[in-house]
């Protein structure tokens, strides 16, 4: 059985997987030569044709895996989907604990807006002047967001993650912290985006972190059966005064 399976031969690839791979390798050429131009020249001075020279492809060729020059940033947009989406799976078949994942996927989520600052500021521009783009990112942030959720659910599940917060609110604020620090690396660069955003990721890890359950001190008002939690209120303006006795 052994020198059977050893000397069984591959399938033969089909015409149509061949038509396939060099479709998918025609269609990355195309988003990188793209990227590097926009972080070269920006979004707004690159166009279609430079795009098609870079990857040596005839113009037709383009509009034959995007639309148009905006669509490039859709393919963006799914990649960065993609990496959140990865490091689910990874929390889900292996024992990595969260921070080491989380930071994993920090990098990796920085590594294309980090190509430069003129870079990420014509993508955001591009992104927030066409309505269909935008629509498709606020699209992508959904379901990244719903992703890293998950991750965070099930950080919970593992006692990684504080339980006190819903998974849904910690994520669009981690979302929100990530845009911030790109928005003000995009303004004012001088290092490069990890190291900006490096104070920014401690901090909301420390955030994420499970907190210990709190003691409760013997006699006090919450370990006493049938007492308030709540301690007494002080004497409003109003109430009337006590009488001495």
């Amino acid at each position: 059985m052994a020198a059977n399976k050893s000397t069984a031969n591959p399938p033969v690839p089909t015409s149509g997987d061949r038509r396939s791979r060099r479709q998918t390798a025609t269609r990355e050429r195309l988003f990188r030569a793209a990227m590097k131009l926009f972080a070269e020249r920006g979004f707004f001075e690159t166009t279609v044709e430079d795009i098609t020279e870079a990857a040596d492809v005839g113009k037709g060729t383009f509009f034959n895996y995007f639309p148009t020059k905006e669509h490039v940033l859709e393919a963006f947009g799914e990649i960065q989907r993609s990496k959140i989406e990865a490091a689910l799976v990874q929390a889900r078949t292996t024992q990595t604990p969260f921070p080491v994942l989380f930071r994993r996927m920090g990098d990796a989520l920085l590594a294309e807006p980090g190509r430069s600052p003129a870079f990420l500021r014509s993508v955001m521009i591009a992104n927030l002047s066409s309505e269909s783009v935008r629509a498709h990112l606020c699209d992508n942030l959904a379901l990244g967001r719903h992703k890293l959720a998950e991750l965070l659910a099930l950080a919970q599940e593992r006692g990684e993650v504080r339980s006190d917060m819903e998974p849904a609110a910690m994520a669009r604020s981690v979302q929100q912290s990530f845009f911030g620090a790109m928005l003000f690396w995009s303004m004012h660069g001088g290092t490069d985006l990890r190291s900006w955003y490096e104070p920014a990721f401690r901090l909301i890890l420390s955030g994420l972190e499970a907190r210990p359950a709190q003691p409760v001190a013997p006699g006090s008002a919450l370990a006493s059966p049938g007492s308030s939690s709540s301690p007494a209120s002080p004497s409003s303006p109003n109430s009337p005064p006590t009488k001495e006795r």
